[in-house]
């Protein structure tokens, strides 16, 4: 091994990089190379699989084509952008690069050894990078005499695309590092957001709320896949967006072989931590095979690439010989629901026609209607002293008057009637939105997964993982969500989803559910989520 030692400079500006190496031709590889050579810094890529090599600079100089008929790249950029990429048929050939990204197989053993190589082959100054999306950066770089010299550069895919990079800093990564691939980050275009060395870093660690408590409310039989999937698209709002695709739809997309493995790797890395805890559905569906769209049959069916629509549940009907509701009933909310909350139940059922109570109690043939934050319609009417008979929920978490959804949730109690489920499907369909009838379940859906999502990225910034600004937009942009966690808990209000996640905890006493000290005491003093203290 080389005795070179690592030559960082101590008080100099942040500089940057003259000559960038990238060690794999894979998709992620030219990927890199691509964004990097096409702002004009000589960019070498070397791989050992020599056609592999010869086939990224193709299609990376076809890419580029593309783009100066678009009108993207302008002829002098697109002759600049051919003149910095090289290829490089030895890791030799990138001895005088400043900068070495790696993205080769993710795999721990593979990864030290290249780095061992780079190490006696680059010059002392030489930053090493890796683009490892799920490994250990300190533990990569513990077998270098120089572990200050490497950080983790997780880009995504595809990388000219996903303008996001997490910069991984190691227990002994040099500041000088982080400071570096930062502002590279910047000058190709890209959000850098720093993060510590932990599994899953910031993206992959955020996303253990969608896909897994939605698979935690299929194991319930709260609702089938296809009603799950559509309420998150379309019943979660926010600025106007929902999620552009419901978590199966997502699982089929990335496939079962590759994200189940992900969920049983981060929940083990941290010590089997309850809230990572993977889905036996799962489990079950990989050792199956059906991975998703690329085997033709995931949680749903393929032809062709396309996705076979399942049929929307059909609700209860109103029979002739069942008694007209003419009233509803509003039980008592939780002082944490806003006041629109009311007025727009209120408004809703007058639109339908029917009267509103105002009565301490519900008369004896009136529908009573609850709104839980993270409580059951069960427990609820209980804890009230209500007829749960006659008891129905609905979700308000978001609006949901006359026009502004498109589907609404609502569950019974365990012994509620066929005539009470049935008028309420009536009621709150009545302006043609589709109605969710789910089964009986703390947190609805919407309520669960939200809350979840949040939480788990509260925790991250309560563990100092990432700042919560860099969180809210690595997850944002990462996982195409249509806010970051921090923005949609501020835009729930985080007492109210403070709410959710207590009446999750109490109704179920799994630790899974247990409130964030972030944003328990963010609730608490009424800030926002993205606050920091003076004393962060």
């Amino acid at each position: 091994m080389s005795q070179k030692t690592f030559d960082q400079p101590q008080d100099s500006p942040v500089t940057g990089f003259q000559r960038v190496g990238v060690v794999g031709a894979g998709a992620m590889g030219r990927g890199i190379a691509q964004i990097i050579a096409q702002i004009g810094i000589p960019t070498r890529l070397h791989d050992s699989d020599g056609k592999a090599l010869e086939a990224a600079q193709a299609s990376i100089h076809n890419t580029w084509t593309m783009m100066q008929e678009k009108g993207r790249l302008s002829a002098a950029q697109l002759e600049k952008a051919h003149e910095a990429l090289s290829l490089s048929n030895s890791l030799e050939g990138l001895a005088d690069c400043d900068l070495v990204i790696e993205a080769i197989v993710e795999r721990l053993d593979i990864k030290q050894s290249l780095l061992r190589q780079l190490e006696s082959i680059v010059q002392a100054d030489t930053v090493l990078a890796s683009n490892t999306s799920s490994l250990s950066v300190a533990a990569m770089a513990s077998c270098l005499e120089h572990p200050e010299r490497v950080a983790g550069y997780h880009f995504f895919n595809p990388v000219p695309l996903m303008k996001i990079v997490e910069v991984v800093r190691a227990a002994k990564t040099s500041g000088h590092v982080v400071e570096r691939l930062t502002a590279l980050a910047k000058t190709v275009g890209h959000r850098a957001v720093v993060c510590g060395d932990t599994p899953g870093f910031i993206v992959n660690h955020a996303g253990r709320g969608f896909g897994p408590e939605s698979l935690r409310a299929l194991g319930d039989a709260v609702a089938p896949v296809q009603v799950i999937d559509r309420l998150l698209r379309e019943q979660v709002q926010f600025e106007g967006k929902g999620f552009k695709l419901g978590p199966f739809e997502l699982m089929d997309l990335t496939a079962i072989d590759v994200s189940h493995p992900v969920m049983e790797s981060i929940y083990h890395q941290y010590y089997e931590e309850p809230r990572y805890r993977p889905s036996v559905i799962t489990a079950q569906r990989m050792a199956a095979g059906l991975f998703g769209r690329k085997t033709g049959e995931g949680f749903y069916r393929y032809i062709d690439t396309k996705k076979q629509e399942l049929p929307w549940p059909v609700l209860p009907d109103v029979l002739a010989e069942d008694a007209p509701c003419s009233s509803v009933w509003i039980a008592p909310m939780l002082d944490t629901q806003p006041p629109w909350v009311l007025e727009s139940l209120q408004h809703f059922i007058g639109e339908a026609g029917l009267a509103c109570q105002a009565d301490d109690q519900a008369s004896t043939n009136a529908l009573i209607v609850l709104c839980p934050l993270g409580e059951d319609a069960t427990s609820m009417a209980h804890r009230l002293g209500l007829d749960a008979s006659r008891c129905i929920a609905i979700d308000t978490l978001f609006p949901f008057g006359w026009k502004q959804c498109s589907v609404r949730s609502i569950m019974g109690t365990i012994t509620s009637t066929r005539k009470t489920l049935a008028m309420a499907s009536k009621l709150f369909s009545s302006d043609g939105a589709s109605v969710a009838l789910l089964g009986d379940s703390p947190g609805f859906i919407a309520q669960r997964v939200i809350g979840m999502i949040v939480s788990i990225a509260c925790d991250m910034a309560q563990q100092a993982v990432a700042s919560p600004k860099d969180i809210d937009d690595a997850v944002r942009i990462g996982l195409g969500y249509p806010v970051g966690p921090m923005s949609m808990g501020d835009a729930i209000g985080p007492k109210r989803l403070l709410a959710v996640m207590d009446g999750l905890y109490a109704t179920t006493q799994e630790p899974r559910y247990r409130p964030s000290l972030w944003l328990k005491r963010r609730a608490q003093v009424n800030v926002s989520l993205l606050h920091q203290s003076a004393s962060f």
